[in-house]
């Protein structure tokens, strides 16, 4: 397997963990500190914000490359 594939498939895979884990720290925190309905909200939509910006610079990215 080459190098760029292994770490194309490890940036994916481990950053999905990483999100995943973070959820359960925001949900914990939410739960924890008695957030609330709307603080939780609040807590998963900034959340969901990093997310979306991974996830529209990837669709930038191969975008671009298939251009070429």
């Amino acid at each position: 397997m080459e190098p760029e594939l292994f770490e194309a498939w490890m940036m994916k895979i481990l950053v999905t963990i990483l999100v995943g884990f973070m959820a359960f720290i925001v949900w914990d925190l939410a739960k924890k500190s008695k957030a609330g309905r709307f603080g939780t909200l609040i807590l998963f939509f900034v959340l969901g914000l990093g997310v979306l910006a991974f996830v529209i610079k990837e669709v930038v990215i191969a975008y671009i490359e298939q251009g070429r």
